[in-house]
């Protein structure tokens, strides 16, 4: 469900790109040496914007370094590592657990249910060390996985739900800029869920699996109302954005929220409409 909070790099410059991907590399390596392999194997982009906002607006002492890794081994990249990186460290596996273990309960995917157990124990640390905070992520997680049981097609609902876990996330600390963060998180979890069911509604329906836009798929208007409700989630998320005050790293960040995260969902709509106009010409090129 992960992987949809990412930069546009051809509208990036050369640099911003590579203080971005520092991030990126400090997360891995943090996830290495916390929980192993397994644990550096939940790498995602999304939590890379988590930590980069988190460190932009708090400030903390970011370490910097230099190293190299399976994905670079000729040459040394930089690194940059704060404290938000063992944060974003730590949600990842806690999310990638409970991933893992609705995948196996929901598709009974054998892979899934291994590389769950291999979370298991890091996720138990990660409960014990953020007590309640651990407990409202699990308890959103539980409501999620059952109301999918249910079927449910309230997609303001479900979307609902994945906003709240993410708003937890993102509001790391009980302070001013909590509820800016938790809102600003709600709208990221809600586009974050609309578009994976987006991507996934046509083979999800193929396969007789969950999906919150079932009913909606075979509207005339189905494309433009996932747009439009997909553009509201996120000009609100920038609107809580732009009331931070964030200097450093602003233009990554904004690069990633008003151009970023639309990338998959173009691909997605392109291809779409690329099968649909085959199927109208009957196959004909």
């Amino acid at each position: 469900m992960f992987g949809y909070i990412i930069v546009n790099k051809g509208d990036m410059k050369f640099k911003e790109f590579d203080v971005y991907h520092s991030y990126y590399c400090g997360l891995c390596q943090t996830l290495h040496k916390k929980y192993g392999r397994a644990g550096q194997l939940t790498l995602t982009y999304d939590m890379t914007f988590l930590v980069m906002l988190l460190g932009s607006l708090y400030e903390p002492e970011t370490k910097t370094g230099m190293t190299k890794c399976i994905a670079h081994p000729f040459e040394k990249h930089v690194v940059r590592t704060n404290t938000f990186s063992e944060y974003g460290a730590d949600m990842n596996i806690l999310f990638s657990y409970y991933k893992c273990r609705d995948d196996w309960e929901d598709e009974k995917k054998i892979t899934r249910l291994a590389y769950g157990r291999l979370l298991k124990g890091a996720c138990q640390r990660v409960c014990a060390a953020y007590g309640q905070k651990a407990k409202r992520i699990a308890n959103y997680m539980r409501e999620l996985s059952l109301e999918e049981k249910k079927q449910t097609q309230d997609i303001d609902r479900m979307a609902g739900i994945f906003g709240n876990i993410m708003g937890e996330i993102m509001a790391v600390r009980e302070d001013e800029w909590q509820e800016n963060l938790r809102a600003m998180g709600s709208s990221l979890g809600k586009y974050i869920y609309l578009l994976d069911a987006y991507e996934d509604i046509e083979e999800d329906i193929k396969n007789h699996r969950y999906n919150p836009l079932t009913r909606r798929f075979n509207n005339p208007d189905f494309e433009e109302e996932i747009k439009t409700i997909l553009t509201m989630i996120m000009a609100n998320c920038c609107k809580e954005f732009e009331k931070l005050p964030i200097l450093d790293n602003v233009e990554i960040l904004r690069n990633i929220l008003y151009s970023g995260v639309w990338y998959k969902y173009e691909m997605v709509r392109q291809k779409r409409e690329e099968n649909q106009k085959e199927k109208t010409s009957g196959g004909k090129r």
